[in-house]
């Protein structure tokens, strides 16, 4: 392949194609540590014209592109397949480029390589903030939060980043450029490419840049954590404090399982207590005034007073960051364990119905009991966003397969937020139609004949009941 790599080179600049192995690997290995591949090279351009010009040649040359971004991903969809056709990473790391920040519209146009934390600070420099906020943000990037149509803690007030993306740019395997970035609020002509790519995953077309909408940036703040007695009742409370509080930002749940490891990472008390069978939550309110005694009040109110065990309340920034990080930092508290087990957690994003919460985590403790595995969940309830971390898990197929089917069930959905990948595309039928299905892969074939963009994911098959089979 070394013509091939070569060719790139003269594309991009040689200093912006790696193909040392050595070199690579970090680009071959996903966040989970569970996949990976191997790639002829990881391509790095640095203009929509170099994106072109590279799916083009790969095009020609029958080559699979896998396009990345922070590769923070959790479901192998940014890194490379074992085994198939050659292929190479489209790092589009170099695309950080962020336009002024336009406080009539409320828009900026950022590059597909921009990390959420770059996207967050400029805005706020100027005075506004965004909408879409979770805690990879320093090194998830635009590209892949528009690829997987992230969430993260505020989708409860602003939603997912599909609503937040007001114009795109973007490049087909053909080469072709597609798109606009004017982020006209009236954009009623036909195919709306936004809508189309946000949740694609990579699988139509690379995006280069996106024109994001901002939001009012709001400098009071107030965060309570709250234990419940059960998730039934944690759900009962937001209800009641939802309709209360205009200023509500998000609100977290964190189950005992994961406060548990989140206490002992931080090595400190959690300032509320909740029984063994309840839950804790987490409200985050802002506002241009403080929101401190709309929420102490819905708290207190006759209805919300029985669901509460224990509640505490932070107004001041550093107090309030003390208080986040028994919900921010559960993700690396589980990495954190799973080093020390030495083998990578299992994780399943899902969401359901509110009121199948209960019976989501009865399904996913039971199956964790009989696999042997350490069940710690936690997510954004007002979404019923839950995410499923198995430690110690040795039956992936079999965890995957009992948990996603109860899902579909029960009326959810097998992906909340991390998309598809390949982990999940066997059990994309669970909740798509055959029509789905089928108007998709025309979809994607009409855009993309070859098939170079992405191969696996969002393509459903028969899972693998064998156990060896990685999900």
């Amino acid at each position: 392949m070394t013509a091939v790599v070569d060719t790139f080179r003269s594309i991009v600049g040689a200093d912006h194609v790696l193909a040392d192995p050595d070199v690579c690997r970090g680009h071959e290995t996903d966040w989970t540590g569970r996949f990976q591949g191997t790639a002829t090279a990881v391509v790095r351009p640095g203009s929509t014209e170099e994106v072109g010009a590279v799916l083009a040649r790969c095009t020609a040359l029958g080559i699979s592109v896998i396009a990345q971004g922070g590769n923070t991903g959790l479901v192998g969809g940014g890194v490379p397949r074992p085994g198939g056709r050659p292929c190479i990473v489209l790092s589009m790391l170099r695309f950080a480029d962020l336009g002024a920040v336009d406080t009539q519209s409320m828009q900026v146009t950022a590059g597909a390589g921009v990390t959420l934390a770059a996207w967050r600070d400029h805005a706020r420099r100027a005075g506004t903030d965004t909408p879409v906020d979770f805690a990879a943000r320093d090194s998830a990037t635009i590209g892949g939060a528009i690829a997987t149509n992230a969430g993260g803690s505020r989708v409860l007030r602003y939603g997912t980043m599909r609503r937040q993306v007001a114009g795109i740019e973007a490049v087909l395997a053909s080469g072709e450029t597609v798109g606009s970035l004017a982020g006209l609020p009236k954009e009623t002509a036909g195919l709306h490419w936004p809508s189309l790519l946000c949740g694609s995953e990579g699988t139509l077309a690379v995006v280069t840049r996106a024109r994001l909408r901002l939001v009012p940036l709001f400098e009071q703040a107030t965060t309570a954590l709250v234990a419940t007695r059960s998730i039934t009742d944690a759900v009962a409370l937001l209800a009641l404090v939802r309709d209360s509080v205009t200023s509500l930002d998000a609100a977290e749940v964190v189950m005992p399982a994961a406060m548990e490891i989140i206490v002992g990472h931080l090595g400190r008390r959690c300032p509320v207590e909740a029984p063994s069978a309840g839950c804790f939550v987490m409200f985050d309110c802002t506002d241009r005034f403080d929101p401190t005694d709309q929420l102490t009040a819905a708290l207190a109110a006759d209805g919300a007073r029985p669901l509460v065990v224990d509640a505490a309340v932070a107004t001041d920034a550093t107090q309030r960051s003390r208080l986040l990080d028994f919900r921010d930092r559960i993700t690396e508290a589980i990495a954190s364990a799973a080093t020390s087990l030495g083998t990578p957690p299992f994780k399943l994003d899902v969401a359901a119905p509110l009121a199948t919460l209960d019976d989501l985590i009865d399904t996913a403790s039971r199956v964790a009991d009989h696999d042997g595995a350490r069940l710690i969940p936690f997510g954004h309830l007002a979404e019923g966003n839950l995410h499923l971390n198995f430690l110690g898990a040795t039956d992936h197929v079999a965890i995957a397969a009992a948990v996603l089917g109860r899902v579909a069930e029960l009326g959810g959905t097998i992906s909340a937020e991390h998309g598809i990948g390949i982990a999940k595309a066997p059990w994309l039928h669970l909740i798509r139609t055959p029509a789905d299905l089928a108007a998709q892969a025309a979809v994607r074939k009409a855009l993309d004949p070859a098939g170079i963009l992405n191969p696996g994911v969002l393509d459903p098959s028969p899972p693998d009941t064998s156990g060896t089979q990685e999900p």
